[in-house]
């Protein structure tokens, strides 16, 4: 027995030597708990934060008061509104984390799918993820300027990147849609689960590549001579109607799934209908303020921007676009706002098809609303064209299209304002007082692990490369 007890042990001995480290792993694996997750398994992800973290929080909600679409009357909505605490590190925290998270997803994607990764084949997934990282890393720089990205993404290996000017980023932009355009091309594998904007459909997905190329050549124009030209050279390959709209479609009527916009103004209330927007629209008898308005007791009252009564509603009319869109679809970007990119670009460029461009952004604007392309028409006609006078065509472009983006494009109508502020009188005497908000503040997390690399700005002067600023 003693024999047999030595044997054994010495049989168990064996046995262990012989399996090593990565054969017990593999023994201890919890076999229903993945440790890696297909590249179609994370395409949902990246969409969703897309669609709801990036286009539909914070971002757009300080941005449509910024740009007096909408007055803040509550809380932190009524601070921004009176410029109060805006350079709080604390401010935008959040949002940061939340665009260097999808794009450390799109990067894990992107490398998978790289011909030396684990899912080569998946041209349709890495495509999507290129035009999302194209997205995503516009809207950081857009918003705060100058922004880690050559040295970003590293996880330990960096923990300190250093930020990248805003011009150096801008053609990294471009670049990234274009080779999204190729992968999506090129792909022979597709699939639409889990796409919550095309459900596959390769050909929208480069519609949407190819207009938000034309965004962001033309946000462009102070620095690029050639921003228009360039935009123009894309749209063609860009939508062609309502129906190619880029959107996040997969918001649910429940507390957790409904649309962000939605769940900001039910659960908290901070936002009224600024009195800018309200008066522009109705000096043009605006057929859109039926469709984007609460009453009060019969009566559209607007907030006043900057100087409003503090409340939680009953007060101030609000977002009827809201209101009624719990389950609305979340636009990334739309038709209408390509065909106005084409009508500035065309009357920058000196070409006579913009008056037409701007009748077409104007019907596709109404139809999204909820009315017909012939009000859209009649608006045009009646109401449009009799202020398309020698001197003031571009500023009733931009006009139109801010009118249009109220609210969920809000975030486009900040760079549009920031981009050529002469097109637009705001009216919020802080912006006097203490300044207009140019920027964001940076983050509390880049003050506390990256200071020696976060430039000094103030967001109250200090504008973004594009803008006419200068970069740090």
């Amino acid at each position: 027995m003693k024999t047999l007890k030595i044997y054994l042990v010495a049989l168990l001995s064996v046995f262990a030597f012989s399996c090593g480290e990565e054969k017990m792993d593999e023994i201890n694996m919890e076999l229903n708990n993945a440790l890696e997750m297909s590249v179609q398994s994370m395409l949902p992800d990246i969409i969703l934060k897309s669609g709801f973290e990036t286009a539909s929080t914070d971002i757009a909600w300080y941005a449509t008061v910024y740009v007096e679409q909408s007055a803040g009357t509550w809380a932190q909505s009524s601070d921004a509104d009176k410029r109060v605490a805006q350079t709080a590190a604390t401010l935008f925290n959040n949002n940061w984390n939340n665009l260097y998270d999808v794009l450390s997803i799109c990067k894990d994607v992107i490398t998978k799918t790289a011909p030396d990764g684990t899912e080569p084949d998946n041209l349709f997934v890495r495509g999507v993820a290129q035009i999302l990282t194209a997205y995503n890393l516009a809207v950081v720089t857009d918003m705060w300027g100058e922004v880690p990205w050559a040295e970003a993404l590293l996880g330990s290996a960096n923990l300190q990147p250093k930020f990248d000017k805003q011009s150096s980023i801008y053609p990294i932009i471009q670049q990234y849609l274009d080779e999204g355009i190729i992968s999506i091309t090129n792909a022979t594998n597709v699939s639409g689960v889990g796409d919550y904007a095309y459900n596959g459909d390769k050909a929208k997905w480069i519609k949407a590549a190819n207009s938000l190329k034309a965004r962001y050549y033309l946000h462009l124009t102070n620095v690029d001579q050639q921003a228009a030209t360039k935009a123009l050279g894309t749209i063609a390959k860009g939508f062609t109607g309502n129906a190619d709209n880029f959107l996040f479609k997969a918001y649910e009527a429940t507390a957790t799934g409904e649309n962000a916009w939605y769940q900001f103004q039910n659960d908290r209330s901070h936002l009224s209908v600024g009195k800018t927007l309200y008066d522009l629209m109705t000096a043009r008898t605006d057929p859109r303020i039926d469709k984007y308005f609460t009453k009060v007791a019969d009566e559209y009252v607007p907030a006043p921007n900057g100087t409003a009564t503090e409340t939680q509603g009953g007060v101030y009319s609000t977002s009827l676009i809201t209101a009624e869109g719990r389950t609305t679809p979340a636009p990334i970007m739309t038709y209408h706002e390509l065909m106005f990119i084409q009508a500035e670009a065309q009357f920058r460029t000196a070409s006579s098809a913009w008056k037409e461009s701007l009748g077409k952004a104007i019907e596709a604007n109404f139809v999204f609303h909820g009315l017909t392309v012939d009000e859209g028409t009649a608006y045009f006609t009646d109401v449009v064209t009799p202020l398309l006078t020698s001197g003031n065509e571009l500023k009733e472009i931009l006009t139109q299209k801010y009118i249009g983006f109220y609210e969920h494009e809000a975030i486009e109508a900040y760079n549009d304002y920031r981009r050529v502020p002469a097109f637009l009188t705001l009216n919020n005497p802080n912006n006097a007082q203490v300044g207009f908000v140019w920027r964001f503040p940076y983050p509390t997390s880049e003050e506390a692990s990256n200071s020696a690399n976060v430039p000094t700005i103030d967001i109250f002067k200090d504008k973004v490369w594009w803008a006419g600023g200068t970069e740090k």
